[in-house]
């Protein structure tokens, strides 16, 4: 049998729950890893960088002729280069060693940190040269991001991955705490916005040393993939991969609504809580402190589905935004708010780990960086709604009315289940006999159509033909753009499956390095009900 049809969605094996995955030994096990431990604070002191810089160009426009319109910019600025390029830089992270990648960027962040420093403390920073500055550190957040979510797996072993992704977002959360807090003692007493700007830049280093110190000892690279097929095969990818569809369906349920409490609440510390900026700088470590806490907790939550996380979660989440609008009470509501922050981090890194678990490494960055474009797509949609809503109809109508609608997405999230993913097996599995061909295609021979003929009897049809609709969905995500499958007039127990692969590059690939082992079984269960045994063609243009 040359190749058969083995690429079923995520979900088509078997349901049992993987043992190794279940068996995390604790919450800070990643920390054993010494490659994990040193690139995670790396991690952490950059993005404490990144929020000491969003504030310190902030601040450089509070007194600028229309400052909300600056202020609101830098901020845009920050986020638009993700929401258009994160793909493409996942795409960069699939074809290139991640390593020397995540290295390039630390490098690409100081060169530019360090002319805005200088810039900055000469003088010589307009708005609109702030702004662009701003924009190009956001290009490489862009890269970076994907770039390291699709690293957290070569770092860990798979059954300490939940924890590591919870750990990698406890960083972005501890940062986004102390980050603003650093940047404002440093302006207001250290010599202003150039020196943070200087302080942003160094926040590179140690990564970059770290980065240079760790030995990946199995690239998972095979040939380098051209830009735009390898875009075109990330995002097909996604979309026949049922899982991943339910995973970033649950993102945006919960984030738009979750993000009325992040984009209101400088107006819930000072109009609801009569605070000013140390007391707003107080909620947001208690967000952060949760999110430490979510961490620990999650680790011993360990009879509980990820479902029930979910829904748990969910129903926190729109407790404690209901809590904090409607008790006046400043220490009540720092106590609200860690209780928040852990159910932000149990759902985000939830999500997150489960995107980690079921991608294999061929399209991981790119998965990765889809799922980055839908979150923060999400987070600037809600933030940008909540305002409109808390302007027209007043903040706590607003806010009461997003933990309304987080409650009802929590709860429609027994209908929309996310599957169980620790069954699924993302390892490479190269089971595919080379090509039977009589001649070299060039790679860009094309199209290719593959047909397998099956064999299969009266009584077995029906299954036969449900496991060929989990093997059209493999087929689908692995490269074909077409796919079907008929009956021969002639012969009742006869079918062929026809696939179409845009080139014979891309076919090459699905024999080479994009089935695993989770496509292993299912081609295995479809191919079992042809008797004589399946056999397949290739056929290519003259």
């Amino acid at each position: 049998m040359t190749e058969g049809g083995n690429e079923a969605a995520g979900g088509a094996a078997s349901s049992g729950t993987s043992a190794s995955v279940a068996a995390e030994s604790s919450a800070f096990a990643p920390f054993r890893h010494r490659a994990f431990r040193w690139l995670w604070i790396g991690v952490l002191i950059s993005w404490t960088g990144t929020w000491m810089q969003t504030v310190g160009a902030q601040w450089l426009l509070v007194d600028a002729p229309n400052a909300a319109v600056l202020v609101s910019l830098v901020q845009a600025a920050t986020t638009l280069p993700v929401m258009l390029l994160a793909l493409p830089g996942g795409v960069l992270a699939d074809t290139f060693d991640r390593r020397w990648l995540l290295f390039t960027i630390q490098v690409y962040f100081f060169i530019v940190g360090v002319l805005l420093a200088v810039l900055t403390a000469a003088g010589q920073m307009p708005p609109a040269l702030l702004i662009a500055f701003t924009f190009l550190l956001g290009v490489g957040t862009a890269v970076q991001l994907p770039t390291w979510a699709s690293t957290i797996p070569d770092l860990v072993p798979r059954s300490e991955l939940r924890a590591a992704s919870r750990l990698d977002l406890v960083s972005v959360n501890v940062s986004r705490a102390i980050g603003p807090a650093i940047a404002g003692f440093v302006i207001a007493h250290l010599g202003g916005a150039s020196v943070v700007f200087a302080l942003n830049a160094a926040s590179v280093v140690f990564l970059a040393i770290a980065l240079l110190a760790w030995r990946r000892t199995n690239p998972d690279l095979t040939s380098r993939e051209r830009f735009v097929p390898a875009l075109r095969a990330g995002a097909r990818y996604v979309w026949h991969e049922p899982v991943i569809r339910r995973i970033m369906l649950r993102a945006i349920m919960f984030v738009i609504p979750a993000m009325a409490l992040w984009a209101l609440l400088p107006l819930i510390a000072s109009e609801h809580l009569g605070q000013g900026a140390d007391g707003f700088g107080l909620l947001f470590a208690a967000l952060g402190t949760g999110a430490v806490l979510g961490a620990l907790v999650l680790r011993r939550v360990t009879t509980v589905s990820t479902n029930g996380i979910l829904l748990a979660a969910g129903v926190l989440y729109a407790a404690t935004l209901a809590v904090v609008i409607l008790i006046p009470s400043f220490a009540a509501a720092l106590v609200t708010l860690v209780l928040n922050g852990l159910a932000w981090m149990a759902i985000t890194s939830t999500l997150q780990a489960e995107m980690q678990l079921v991608l294999p490494g061929w399209v991981r960055a790119r998965g990765m960086a889809i799922y980055v474009v839908i979150f923060m797509g999400s987070q600037t949609t809600g933030a940008l709604l909540w305002g409109l809503v808390a302007n027209r109809f007043g903040l706590r109508p607003a806010v009461l009315a997003a933990a309304g609608v987080v409650l009802a997405a929590a709860i429609a999230g027994l209908i929309w289940r996310l599957p169980e993913t620790g069954h699924l097996d993302p390892q490479p599995a190269v089971y595919w006999n080379d090509p039977r061909v009589a001649f070299d295609p060039e790679p860009d021979t094309g199209p290719v159509l593959v047909a397998v003929h099956f064999t299969v009897t009266a009584e077995r049809q029906s299954e036969f033909l449900a496991a060929m609709d989990q093997l059209r969905l493999s087929r689908l995500r692995t490269g074909a753009t077409r796919w079907e499958l008929y009956r021969d007039a002639e012969h009742r127990d006869r079918f062929v499956e026809i696939f179409r692969v845009a080139s014979w590059e891309e076919h090459l690939r699905q024999h080479e390095d994009r089935l695993t082992a989770t496509d292993q079984v299912v081609e295995e269960a479809a191919l079992a009900f042809s008797d004589p045994p399946a056999y397949g063609d290739h056929l290519l243009p003259p």
